[in-house]
């Protein structure tokens, strides 16, 4: 005999999960909304200013240089980071290799550190005069020894960063989608005499379109939410964590500044709101753009 199960029984299974939910989620972002609207004096002082936090914003210089170091950052990571990720994929992915374990863990080892060390080991391998990068390449071609990346070139120093520490973490995506590729279509097309490049073109690329699809959506949003890195590379610094002339400064370091260091809550949530209004339309475009039907 079945047993009666109560009406109040799914509401009383889901209630947990809802109440978490509430707490820390729709409870917060119904606050951020509102804070967003206000000017803050503290955490317990504030009056409502409509959309004038929005209007400061867009006229904010110092906004738009997080915006600007924001966006290089994230072109740097896609541009470079992800062809090279795959090219890594690709290679590790043909038949007969040897030693095949052991690159993926040299290439993906930088995970198994934890990011303040990475960003520890970053800022004493750019110093100017000591670090190992300036040393190794004044002793390979003759670089400037005294090259300040830690003065002058921090976004280049950060992609080049972010370039080792993520790398191997995409390229296993990759590699991951390459294995699924039916090797059948590959040998056929090869049979047929179609290059490696072509191959790839519309063979491997169709086949793995979904996957990188997914590590480009990654990637962009990991960089736009750039914060760790440069705050662990300057904090402790005679810059400070946007680094010297704001030039290590992204958006969610800014927001940080402003929400925890300034006090102002308020212009902190219209902050964060614009970066994630940033976030939709980008994840929007991309979904639209994978999912359009190529023109025959």
């Amino acid at each position: 005999m079945t047993p009666r199960v109560s009406r109040t029984t799914p509401y009383l299974l889901l209630a947990p999960f809802l109440c978490v939910f509430a707490v820390f989620l729709a409870y917060p972002l119904a606050r951020s909304v509102l804070l967003a609207t206000e000017r803050s004096f503290g955490p317990s002082a504030s009056a409502s200013v409509g959309l004038e936090n929005f209007r400061l914003l867009l006229e904010d210089p110092v906004f738009w240089t997080a915006a600007r170091n924001t966006l290089v950052f994230t072109a740097g990571s896609v541009l470079v980071q992800l062809p090279l990720a795959l090219l890594l994929a690709l290679a590790l992915n043909r038949p007969g290799l040897r030693g095949r374990a052991v690159y993926r863990l040299v290439f993906f080892s930088p995970q198994l550190v934890g990011l303040v060390f990475s960003g520890i080991i970053a800022s004493m391998m750019f110093e100017e005069k000591t670090g190992l990068i300036n040393r190794a390449l004044h002793r390979l071609i003759g670089f400037d020894p005294d090259f300040p990346w830690l003065q002058l070139h921090v976004m280049p120093m950060l992609i080049l960063t972010a370039l080792w520490m993520y790398t191997g973490f995409n390229m296993i995506y990759f590699l991951a989608a390459l294995q699924n590729v039916e090797r059948s279509l590959t040998e056929a097309a090869t049979i047929d005499g179609a290059n490696a490049l072509q191959r790839f073109r519309h063979i491997t690329l169709p086949a793995i379109r979904p996957v990188a699809s997914f590590v480009v959506l990654l990637s962009v949003i990991g960089s736009i939410q750039l914060f760790e890195l440069p705050f662990v590379i300057f904090a402790f610094t005679d810059y400070g964590g946007a680094g010297p002339e704001n030039r290590a400064l992204t958006l969610v370091w800014y927001l940080y500044q402003q929400g925890f260091e300034v006090g102002d809550l308020g212009y902190a949530s219209a902050i964060g709101w614009m970066i994630a209004a940033v976030l939709f339309v980008l994840a929007f475009t991309q979904l639209a753009i994978v999912h359009r039907r190529p023109s025959r």
